[in-house]
């Protein structure tokens, strides 16, 4: 069995700017880029015509935005404003570790998560110290692809080393019922109690058998690499 877990809601809980747009400005701001006095405006536009179910990571979509305004801003400055903007407090949530353990008991586990935030996955599973958990980590920001669009999950069970009709994916959104679209199961836990997490895991492990193993990660910044590196690639 091959089990993958969503991560924001699913597996933590973080805090994130009140105000996302006035979040990234400040952090432009203390890089000398001139933000427009219409920012929340354009940050709210649409600056990227992306194909449907591909993730716009961040930092392009404030690029963009400056740009629409006639702001060029300097090197990599939006990335640097963007991945500053979002530097969250991390918690773990109850029974989250234990049913981890408990679905790598029957096989392979990954984390996929919709981030457009490059390094957000990968800072989240440090803080929450559940890094080297997981076999494989695939966000939306490296992978290309948002829930529930099927190429991430393709690209979840690639790494699994399983075939995709064969992943199971825990999470608590709809966008994670999207492995339906590739055969595979999804574990539903938005109305499961804290205290039955683990037992709701385990026991779908145990009823679904052992999958493929897998030796390489994704990060979320977008490189390929040994699961056993610091690099790994938010829900």
């Amino acid at each position: 069995m091959a089990v993958s877990f969503d991560l924001f809601g699913t597996l933590v809980d973080v805090t994130r700017p009140d105000d996302p747009a006035e979040a990234v400005a400040r952090e432009l701001r203390a890089r000398d880029v001139d933000v427009p006095e219409d920012w929340g405006e354009a940050y709210r536009e649409v600056h990227v015509d992306a194909p449907e179910g591909a993730e716009v990571p961040l930092p392009a979509h404030v690029a963009r935005a400056l740009a629409s305004r006639g702001v060029d801003a300097p090197g990599n400055a939006p990335r640097r404003a963007v991945v500053a903007a979002f530097d969250p407090d991390v918690t773990v949530r109850r029974g989250a570790r234990d049913a981890v353990a408990a679905a790598s008991e029957h096989g392979s586990v990954a984390v996929c998560s919709n981030c457009s935030v490059p390094g957000l996955v990968r800072k989240t599973l440090v803080r929450a110290d559940m890094r080297d958990a997981f076999d494989v980590v695939v966000a939306s920001a490296a992978c290309g692809w948002r829930k529930p669009d099927e190429r991430i999950f393709e690209r979840v069970a690639d790494g699994l080393g399983c075939e995709p009709n064969a992943l199971v994916h825990v999470g608590d959104a709809d966008a994670d019922a999207g492995v339906e679209r590739v055969g595979g199961s999804f574990v539903d836990v938005r109305d499961v109690a804290s205290a039955e997490f683990v037992d709701v895991v385990a026991s779908f492990a145990r009823s679904t058998g052992r999958g493929g193993a897998a030796s390489t990660t994704v990060d979320d910044d977008g490189d390929a690499s040994s699961a056993t590196d610091e690099g790994a690639g938010s829900q």
